[in-house]
């Protein structure tokens, strides 16, 4: 069997045996990333995920070291539809999360509805709300994310970064927009892997019978190139994954302990 090649600093892979303990373990992981870059620079900047993201983000309504009026939130993609949609991920993190805790509504950047005519406008918009909160503060050439949430579909997708897609290769934007994504709905924004990457600490949360070979793939054989295995954050950047044991099954990668 060829030897797996992994970035200078490897993946942290976590495992947990209930979904229970998956949610409790990354709230906590969550506020301590918070904590980290309030006391560093006195906010804290995270980027969320659609899918089934949402409901693992339970664990944090009622911690207590949330300190909601710190926090600045984005979305790493989200479906060109009304924001009343049930296809939104902005409404899919508002439901679970947002409206249960007591965070300022204009700390949550969610895509202008009134573009949602011209992706082009609709993305630069949206590039322009990055710029507000990262350029003038930080003056990096991408964006530096304390935490940046992502999930994976079974065919190894993230984000709206799909197999085979040309904005893999995407190196100079920091919003894209796809209209012939392969899952439903087709019009998509989407951060890129300049943004992704960039982030202090990337997490993936992955759980269930059905993400079981893809994870394999993922950890175990990156070469492959699927999209989840192109999230590589730069140096210091650290990449954890947290899945459960069905998700696991198959995985050969080396598990951790979690702790923080």
């Amino acid at each position: 069997m060829a030897a797996v090649h992994h970035p200078p600093n490897p993946p942290i892979l976590n495992t947990f045996p209930s979904d229970d303990a998956l949610v409790k373990s990354l709230a906590d992981f969550v506020i301590k990333a918070q904590k980290e870059a309030i006391e560093k620079k006195g906010r804290f900047t995270i980027a969320l995920s659609g899918g089934s993201q949402p409901k693992h983000l339970g664990g944090l309504i009622d911690h207590p070291g949330a300190k909601w009026d710190k926090w600045q939130v984005y979305y790493v993609d989200e479906r060109v539809v009304p924001l009343n949609n049930p296809e939104c991920n902005h409404l899919a993190c508002m439901e679970a999360l947002f409206n249960k805790v007591p965070i300022p509504k204009e700390h949550i950047h969610h895509l202008d509805e009134s573009l949602l005519g011209d992706l082009e406008e609709l993305c630069d918009a949206y590039e322009k709300e990055l710029i507000r909160e990262f350029a003038q503060k930080d003056a990096a050439r991408f964006p530096v994310f304390d935490l940046i949430l992502l999930g994976m579909g079974p065919d190894g997708h993230t984000a709206s970064l799909f197999p085979g897609h040309e904005l893999l290769l995407e190196d100079d934007r920091w919003v894209a927009y796809l209209e012939d994504s392969p899952k439903p709905p087709p019009k998509r924004v989407t951060f890129t892997y300049p943004v992704i990457n960039h982030a202090a600490r990337v997490a993936f949360i992955a759980t269930g019978e059905g993400k079981a070979e893809v994870l394999q793939q993922v950890l175990d054989q990156p070469e492959k190139g699927l999209p989840a295995s192109r999230v590589q954050p730069v140096f210091p950047g650290q990449l954890y994954w947290f899945v459960d044991e069905p998700a696991a099954r198959l995985v050969q990668y080396p598990r951790s302990e979690f702790k923080l």
